[in-house]
């Protein structure tokens, strides 16, 4: 096997984007995934929120200009699989349970989103936001980037980057040592394990109702209130999240976490209580002490940081 251009470390949906991209304009590129499943794209809920998340500064900007590149980039990666990413800009509703200045009017906001708990005081419409199917779209990308000749390996762990200088000469792998012409580091919560840069895990529980057949309370919009999500897809899944827990690696759904999810969608959207639970699953976001991502060079000329991205 001849050695990659690039080599990426870390096969979720930021390292096979890397990749693909990369791929595309010329590049031969391989990428080190220890463990496809455990990938935190498979756990989130696909929220492209910028605005209803509150985020501000430089964060805001990047998001901003993510969302607005997001359609293309996702009727490409359709054109190229022949996949649904789920890309739908489906807006997003932020009920409040107290009142704000700034917000629309209790009256408003339940005419937008009917059946909405009587504690909702008001909230804010954010027509432009919407969602992504996570899963979907980390199929997506996979196929895409084998598709283009990216050698994926795996089940092939990186245990060390081998440094002489200011330059990575190799990677220390469970299947011995690779070499490239360039690194990536996107292994998400797992990057400090390689490198001291400041991500640590922060373990989300998730679950998922299932809309019943000809219900007249099925969800067409984001609900992201003050102390739950609720995001449903097309086909009915209504995927509930999350929780935010500073455990490590502390594997599981627990009793106390799913109930939190349930009790909270349930309190903002009381109809939800008599949906059936479909699937309750965990992950854990790579954290950053101030929430944003670590894109960009390294200390190393031949290393290139993409993580972080809670």
């Amino acid at each position: 096997m001849g050695q990659a251009d690039v080599l990426v470390v870390g096969g979720g949906i930021i390292g096979l984007a890397i990749a693909t991209e990369l791929r595309q304009q010329g590049a031969t590129v391989t990428v080190l995934s220890r463990d496809f499943n455990a990938a935190a794209g498979h756990a989130a809920a696909g929220m492209l929120a910028p605005q209803a998340e509150k985020l501000s500064g430089p964060l805001l900007e990047l998001s901003e200009r993510s969302l607005a590149l997001y359609p293309d980039w996702s009727h490409k990666l359709e054109q190229l699989t022949g996949q649904d990413v789920g890309y739908w800009p489906c807006g997003i509703l932020a009920p409040l349970l107290s009142t704000a200045t700034d917000a629309l009017s209790p009256a408003a906001i339940h005419s937008y989103q009917p059946h909405l708990s009587t504690e909702v005081a008001g909230g804010y419409w954010y027509p432009q936001e919407g969602q992504a199917d996570n899963r979907a779209l980390l199929r997506a990308l996979r196929i895409a980037s084998q598709e283009l000749g990216v050698k994926i390996q795996e089940g092939v762990s990186a245990d060390a980057f081998l440094h002489q200088g200011n330059r990575v000469k190799g990677v220390l792998t469970s299947r011995g040592q690779q070499r490239a012409g360039h690194y990536v580091l996107a292994a998400g919560a797992w990057s400090s394990e390689l490198l001291p840069v400041p991500v640590k895990p922060r373990k989300g529980q998730l679950a998922a109702l299932l809309t019943p057949t000809d219900s007249p309370y099925g969800l067409n919009r984001v609900l992201y209130g003050e102390h739950i999500y609720i995001v449903p897809r097309k086909d009915g899944r209504i995927v509930l999240g999350a929780t935010d827990e500073d455990v490590g690696f502390a594997p599981h759904n627990t009793a106390a976490g799913v109930a939190q999810l349930l009790n909270q969608a349930a309190r903002l959207y009381p109809p939800l209580a008599d949906f059936p639970l479909q699937e309750c699953w965990w992950g854990y976001r790579p954290a950053t002490p101030d929430g944003a991502p670590i894109l960009g060079p390294s200390q190393c000329d031949n290393l290139t940081l993409a993580t972080g991205h809670h």
